[in-house]
């Protein structure tokens, strides 16, 4: 299992000089990737060319860009146009965000989301391959090509937890990237269907991205309430109660890995052995020994 880094937006000025940063700051330790949320700060795949076009050695991912405000062709082509600026180290890592968001916010119809994604998959895959679209779907369609460079070597990652959306992740997509998902659900339930849809349908093993907080300490009921307070809204949002409900988990602070260097890296091992290929840290104390530790496990 290979270990990156969910980076958090910086805050103040020159956002993109910082983040650029700590992109090199991971790099230069070894770390294998980075990765960046696209919510409603900077937009994800234009701060990564940016902050990470000057800094060799590192994938960056997108965990991840919404597909609804997007025509898949117009997504390719801002993602192709990166990835080539970024030497073809970009991960395109899509998601359909939630309810609350396209409908309440964009006013977009979240109706079958399941059947939006696999339209949208339709359109950008090939494209991200360099192929020609020639889609008319009942929500989407794409007949296009496109010029741009970049094309070929961009994986295309989905955010995936119900079932079907995990057979898209295997069967069409090149893996799914999660958040907030523990080691039971994976092993339980993400990586067998997501490798079974991409055996099935002849495909690569699957990649599967799992980003969760981290907190080396030897505080656990501090860090673990700091866990609570940080990322309340994600026990609330249904997709991701849904997998803690799952995991058994009362909240998002029962699925941060928290604890002491040996507790936290057995924690970490677990991933690993439930079928996690790429765990993305994410790191929420500032204290240094977090990532003094994660660099020993690279």
């Amino acid at each position: 299992m290979r270990i990156g880094l969910f980076i958090n937006e910086p805050k103040g000025p020159d956002v993109l000089g910082k983040l650029r940063e700590r992109i090199a700051r991971g790099a230069d330790e070894g770390f294998t990737s980075a990765w960046i949320s696209h919510i409603f700060g900077v937009d994800a795949l234009t701060a990564l060319a940016v902050a990470g076009s000057g800094v060799p050695g590192i994938e960056l991912g997108t965990a991840v860009v919404p597909t609804y405000p997007r025509h898949p062709a117009a997504l390719a082509q801002q993602a192709l146009t990166v990835n080539a600026a970024l030497d073809g180290r970009l991960n395109l890592g899509i998601g359909l965000s939630h309810q609350i968001v396209i409908e309440g916010m964009y006013g977009y119809s979240y109706d079958k989301p399941a059947r939006h994604m696999r339209e949208y998959l339709s359109i950008l895959m090939p494209l991200a391959r360099g192929e020609k679209a020639d889609v008319a779907g009942e929500t989407l369609t794409g007949r296009i090509g496109l010029s741009t460079p970049g094309a070929g070597d961009m994986p295309v990652l989905i955010a995936a937890l119900a079932p079907r959306m995990l057979r898209l992740a295997g069967e069409v997509a090149d893996g799914t990237v999660l958040w907030m998902t523990g080691p039971r659900t994976v092993a339980e339930h993400v990586a067998p269907a997501v490798t079974e849809a991409a055996r099935a349908a002849g495909r690569p093993a699957p990649r599967i991205v799992c980003a969760l907080p981290v907190c080396v300490t030897d505080d656990v009921e501090a860090a673990r309430a700091r866990a609570a307070e940080v990322f309340a809204v994600y026990g609330q949002l249904p997709s991701y109660r849904a997998v803690l409900d799952r995991e058994g988990a009362a909240g998002p602070a029962d699925v941060a890995i928290v604890g002491d260097e040996e507790s936290v890296a057995a924690q970490i091992e677990t991933l690993a052995k439930a079928g996690v290929t790429d765990f993305a840290a994410a790191e929420f104390t500032t204290d240094g020994r977090t990532r003094e530790f994660l660099k020993t496990l690279l």
